[in-house]
């Protein structure tokens, strides 16, 4: 009785999962949780004040910030990185990294785990989140680069 209820529940997710698409990643993703292997795992969000932000593009636009909210209530964002990615046949590419299988697997629409050397994720999407936002957010990515000046200016002021 026990492994046919395993196997229907197997067979289910199976169904599920076959609805899922690589399209469906397109949108706005949050870090749910984080754990590095052999941690605990890490909540983010509310639980601890931080969280990460990765944008897909439709066309290949790829964006990924982190979103810190401090004590007393302001957020920053702190961009990490801009460019391109791919999910093709479980394969995912990103920034022109290698290539890896199954770094990125989406559970259901709204769902997904990923994977990068000792750390699994687990992403949620925020099909509501205002197109401001997530420009905003975009735009800081790509401006992510402290222009030449200002770094000259900064380790002449801060690092002598």
């Amino acid at each position: 009785m026990t492994l046919a209820a395993i196997l229907m529940c197997t067979a289910s997710m199976k169904a599920q999962r076959t609805n899922v698409t690589e399209k469906d990643i397109v949108g706005v993703w949050t870090l749910e949780w984080m754990q590095y292997d052999g941690e605990k795992k890490i909540m983010c969000g509310k639980a601890n004040g931080y969280t990460q932000f990765k944008y897909y593009g439709a066309d290949g636009e790829y964006a990924a910030a982190g979103i810190a909210l401090s004590n007393d209530g302001k957020i920053a964002v702190i961009p990490q990185e801009y460019g391109k990615y791919s999910l093709k046949d479980g394969w995912y590419v990103e920034m022109g990294r290698p290539a890896l299988k199954d770094a990125v697997i989406l559970t259901d629409r709204t769902h997904y785990r990923g994977r990068w050397k000792n750390r699994t994720d687990s992403w949620v999407k925020h099909p509501s989140m205002s197109d401001k936002v997530v420009r905003y957010i975009v735009e800081r990515c790509k401006t992510k680069d402290t222009p030449t000046e200002v770094q000259r200016l900064i380790k002449q002021d801060l690092f002598k």
